[in-house]
């Protein structure tokens, strides 16, 4: 029988942001005109709502 180790919701949020999540963030920040939006030492739940954030301006930035 194997022991699951218990998921820690604090440990997880500050965690530092993916690979994935930068590279996204970077070209996110780049084509949205906010490269100030970009940091290589945001936590994985920051980067996420970052990228939720630029995601949303440049869909309604071309709904124009």
């Amino acid at each position: 029988m194997q022991i699951q180790p218990q998921f820690n919701a604090k440990v997880f949020l500050a965690e530092q942001m993916t690979r994935g999540q930068s590279l996204r963030l970077k070209r996110l920040s780049e084509e949205a005109y906010q490269p100030t939006q970009y940091a290589r030492d945001l936590s994985f739940t920051e980067a996420a709502r970052r990228i939720e954030v630029l995601e949303a301006e440049i869909e309604l930035a071309n709904s124009f």
